[in-house]
Formats: structure tokens, C-alpha cells, sequence
């Protein structure tokens, strides 16, 4: 009897896996948010949050976990945009270490703003955690559309982010 369950778990954990590193989120379409969410600590985040407020596909953006001694005009020279669009349209988060501590930042920025919806972008990866630790802690009526950046995971990244993306579930189911 053990030895069934035990590999019924085996088995649901590896077909668990292989949807998590097969079917990886897309990119969105140029449906509009009120608002953008943009995760640091990947490879063209910050483009594609820059790409889809240029589109008009919402009018402000927040980049959560930001360098406490990144500067707005260092930024915007990065990635060759002018300061009056950081100034005007783009805010920066400072507090967020981690992507649990993204969902704190994002909801309270969220809360100040009074947005119902927000287009959340980060690496196809890391969307299905992100996605859970920022709806974990936002009310039920705010809306978050996920648009991932394309990438080519190592087989590692996607062993790795699917046993975190695991333990974010069980931590959130056991409110911890």
C-alpha cells in the first residue's frame, strides 16, 4: 500500500513537472491594465514593461525590486529612454528582496493607486510563482494578466523554480 501511494506521488510530481516545463506562460497580447508590474532580477523585464506602457497598454508602471542605489536617471539612460517618462509614468520599488516580498510591494502600491488591474511581467520561468505570491496577498477583486518574456530555461532553472513554485503553494495553503 505504501509503496502504491508513494509512487502515485512520484507520478503526479513528474507529470507536475513536466506541465510546469512544457507548457511555460506566453507573452500577452495588447489588451490594456490599469496598471504594470514589472519584476527585476531577469533578462528584458524592464523592456517588455517599457514596450507595453509605450503601446498606451496602461499608463503607469511599477518596477518592484529595484537597487536602493539605482538612480531614475540612470535607469532611464540604461535603457535609453527620457527621464520625463520615468518622472511621469514610472514608479520605483525599493523594498522587495525576493518574489514573496514583490507581492507585498506590489499590493500595497496597488492599494495607494487604486488599480482593479495590472499586467504583470517577469520571465516565463518565474510567472507561475510570481503570479501566486502577488495574488496571495491582493484583495480578490484586482485582476492580474500575465505576460511573460520568453526565454530558454536551463533544465535546472525549471527543476529548481517548480520545487519553489511547490513550496510557495504550500506555504500560502498553510499561511505561512
Amino acid at each position: 500500500m505504501i509503496i502504491r501511494i508513494l509512487s502515485a506521488l512520484l507520478l503526479f510530481w513528474m507529470l507536475g513537472f513536466a506541465w510546469f516545463a512544457i507548457a511555460l506562460p506566453q507573452p500577452m497580447d495588447g489588451e490594456k491594465t490599469d496598471a504594470i508590474v514589472v519584476l527585476t532580477g531577469g533578462a528584458k523585464r524592464i523592456d517588455r514593461g517599457l514596450e507595453a506602457l509605450e503601446n498606451k497598454w496602461a499608463p503607469k508602471m511599477l518596477i518592484s525590486g529595484v537597487d536602493r542605489e539605482v538612480k531614475t536617471a540612470e535607469l532611464a539612460a540604461e535603457y535609453g529612454k527620457p527621464v520625463r517618462l520615468f518622472d511621469c509614468c514610472i514608479d520605483l520599488g525599493f523594498d522587495a528582496v525576493d518574489t514573496r516580498s514583490n507581492g507585498g510591494e506590489t499590493a500595497k502600491w496597488i492599494a495607494e493607486n487604486d488599480y482593479k488591474s495590472i499586467r504583470l511581467v517577469t520571465t516565463d520561468w518565474h510567472m507561475r510563482r510570481a503570479r501566486y505570491e502577488i495574488e496571495h496577498v491582493l484583495p480578490d477583486d484586482i485582476t492580474v494578466r500575465p505576460d511573460a518574456v520568453r526565454s530558454e530555461p536551463t533544465l535546472e532553472t525549471l527543476f529548481l523554480e517548480y520545487h519553489k513554485y511547490l513550496l510557495s503553494l504550500a506555504a500560502g495553503t498553510a499561511n505561512i
